[in-house]
């Protein structure tokens, strides 16, 4: 019997390309460390990375890429001990005067006292969108998965796949969303002793220096934007393009904030006196 020869569905075909996105290779091949002068180094045949802090300076990469909505996942590992006074970031952020931003940031502490996870959304170049969260375990002592979904309809935020935090699209009642800027991803270890732990009172001890965090398994699956267009041109074909919450991840969203939850901007009434921004007025808050 002969073998037969039969042609590729297009349809499949179309499907395989449009998952043609952005898959972590390895550190080497995604990100480029920008600044440092040497703090930042790439190990293990570029699957980890290290930045580190002294009193010269802090230290910094950002993704080759640019993307425009996606799933992406980093490992971390944090500055053990008194880490009063540092910041280590991983978030995305757009060009120009009036960027895009999605911010995960640790400020670190006193030996012994909880980090604390400040996240932020910026729209054309306007933020103050905090939310603040304790952890429930120890960021220092292992690896741990910060995730941040990216879609045209919401922003989630995620801690070891559990969500901590939804922004939606709500431009139908006039609130600006991220959907037209390609963002690159950055990570970056500095002191920011002025205003990181307890309002900037505890100050960073630089003989505790130098300060390091650990950085791993950066996966990126998403729509790379280049040369004035997006490698999904059948964006429909991927889940998380129009992924939305279900039932059992609100569950766990409102679990983490109800439980680790230390601030919200749209609880903060002294802070808007002339009210809330318009988006804390729906009654699904983010």
């Amino acid at each position: 019997m002969a073998a037969s020869h039969s042609q590729p569905n297009p349809l499949l075909l179309l499907l395989l390309a449009s998952l043609v996105l952005a898959f972590a290779g390895n550190f080497y091949q995604d990100v480029d460390i920008t600044w440092g002068d040497g703090r930042g180094k790439i190990f293990n045949n570029g699957n980890l990375i290290t930045l580190s802090l002294d009193k010269a300076s802090g230290s910094g990469f950002q993704s080759k890429n640019q993307y425009l909505f996606g799933k992406f996942d980093m490992q971390l590992k944090l500055v053990p001990g008194n880490s009063a006074g540092t910041v280590t970031t991983f978030y995305f952020h757009s060009q120009g005067s009036s960027w895009d931003e999605i911010d995960f940031e640790f400020l670190g502490n006193l030996s012994g006292d909880p980090y604390l996870l400040h996240t932020n959304i910026y729209t054309q170049g306007k933020g103050n969108r905090e939310q603040q969260f304790y952890l429930w375990f120890d960021p220092t002592a292992d690896f741990h998965t910060y995730s941040i979904l990216w879609n045209p309809g919401l922003i989630v935020f995620y801690v070891d796949g559990r969500p901590i935090r939804e922004f939606k699209n709500m431009e139908s009642i006039g609130v600006p969303y991220p959907k037209s800027q390609p963002m690159r991803m950055y990570a970056s270890l500095w002191n920011a002793d002025d205003w990181a732990t307890r309002g900037g009172l505890v100050k960073t001890d630089w003989t505790q220096a130098p300060f390091t965090a650990t950085f791993r398994n950066f996966k990126a699956n998403a729509c790379i934007w280049s040369n004035g267009a997006s490698s999904c041109s059948n964006s429909t074909n991927n889940q998380w393009f129009s992924q939305q919450l279900d039932s059992t991840s609100q569950k766990q969203l409102q679990w983490v904030q109800k439980n680790y939850m230390v601030y919200n901007y749209c609880t903060d009434t002294r802070r808007f006196p002339q009210g809330l921004p318009l988006e804390c007025t729906v009654v699904n808050k983010n």
